[in-house]
């Protein structure tokens, strides 16, 4: 399976388990990702996004959206999309 670096996270809420992500390319809902490193990544499932608090199915390159994740990544987290 190929990675691509897609953003990187920029913050974590823990209350509500959602991260930040900064993309450089385009992200959807249904897409596989991994969050971190290629020793530590996680990989999820983008199973909702948002853009200014509002559900979005699909986000491009320079949005800043926040998704679920399950476990806490650190902040500066490479997130890459796997094809």
């Amino acid at each position: 399976m190929k990675e691509k670096e897609i953003g990187k996270i920029t913050h974590y809420y823990g209350k509500i388990g959602v991260a930040i992500v900064e993309l450089k390319a385009g992200l959807k809902v249904g897409d596989r990702i991994k969050i971190g490193n290629e020793e530590e990544g996680k990989e999820e499932e983008v199973g909702s996004m948002q853009i200014d608090h509002k559900d979005v199915k699909k986000a491009k390159k320079g949005d800043v959206v926040c998704i679920k994740v399950g476990e806490h990544p650190k902040d500066n987290a490479p997130v890459y999309l796997l094809e």
